[in-house]
């Protein structure tokens, strides 16, 4: 009766699953340690950035990369010259790198770095999201748990004292955050409201989905969906396997879910059924 009773609880939470990612593709082993992947739906491809190294050692080995939206490596060192780099936005033909301690600005249309914003003092830039509306950026520092934004150049620290920042998104005007486990909404005094919590294993990307759900990954190798009442769904664990997700990238129209597997040196698409 036991073991019926655990089969009929097992089938019940499988059917209680709404949503669930469906393999696609995944790229040869090329890339250098992919640490995000940034969908641009206008030229139709995926930014990779390329830490090739250490996560944070300044060796000047990091790169950003280009992959098609079919699997196949288009450039894996796009443009070169970046240290460990890590989050990217993308506002007006500018791609906005977060790169240890400063924020590298490259021309796509001239392929080369046209810009380099210093933050004094950072330690450990991760992710980064640009509002398009406005193109102000907004870049996490995980080490120093702060979140800065910067404005035509202009750097300040809009949050710090968090436990373990990395995922940001500005999603119809709002800053979404991950924080150790958890996916805040940044109100208008820069106080935190929980949507979600208990997502372990590093939080690290975040993407919405519609309405008021998101995807999250976490860098251990788990990915969630997060619904608008704060209950989750568990879409994916590679742990075991010793395979990364690191900073996902979405494609909202078609539904496809990009997934850098860090040391494994691949991007992972996943559709979201």
């Amino acid at each position: 009766m036991a073991i019926a009773g655990s089969l009929i609880l097992a089938t019940l939470m499988a059917n209680a699953q709404e949503h669930q990612l469906v393999k696609k593709w995944e790229t040869d082993t090329l890339l250098k340690v992919p640490e995000s992947a940034l969908y641009d739906a206008a030229d139709k491809l995926l930014y990779v950035s390329n830490i090739d190294g250490q996560p944070w050692e300044k060796d000047g080995k990091g790169s950003v990369g280009k992959v098609g939206l079919d699997g196949k490596i288009i450039q894996v060192d796009w443009v070169k010259g970046l240290e460990a780099p890590k989050g990217l936005g993308l506002y007006k033909n500018k791609l906005y790198v977060a790169d240890v301690d400063k924020v590298a600005v490259i021309d796509t249309r001239k392929a080369a770095i046209v810009q380099t914003i210093p933050i004094e003092g950072a330690q450990g830039l991760n992710d980064i999201t640009v509002d398009p509306k406005n193109g102000v950026v907004y870049v996490s520092d995980s080490k120093l748990k702060k979140i800065h934004r910067i404005e035509n150049g202009a750097v300040t620290t809009l949050l710090d004292n968090l436990k373990g920042p990395n995922g940001v998104l500005i999603y119809n005007d709002d800053l979404y955050i991950l924080d150790a486990g958890g996916l805040y909404k940044v109100e208008k005094d820069k106080s935190l409201t929980k949507l979600a919590d208990g997502m372990e294993g590093g939080t690290d990307g975040v993407e919405h989905v519609a309405g008021k759900d998101f995807i999250v990954s976490c860098w251990q190798g788990s990915i969630w969906y997060v619904k608008g009442d704060g209950t989750k769904e568990h879409l994916l664990d590679t742990r075991a396997q010793s395979i990364n997700t690191a900073d996902i990238g979405y494609d909202a129209k078609n539904r496809i879910l990009y997934v850098p597997t860090f040391f494994k040196n691949k991007i992972v698409a996943y559709e979201l059924k």
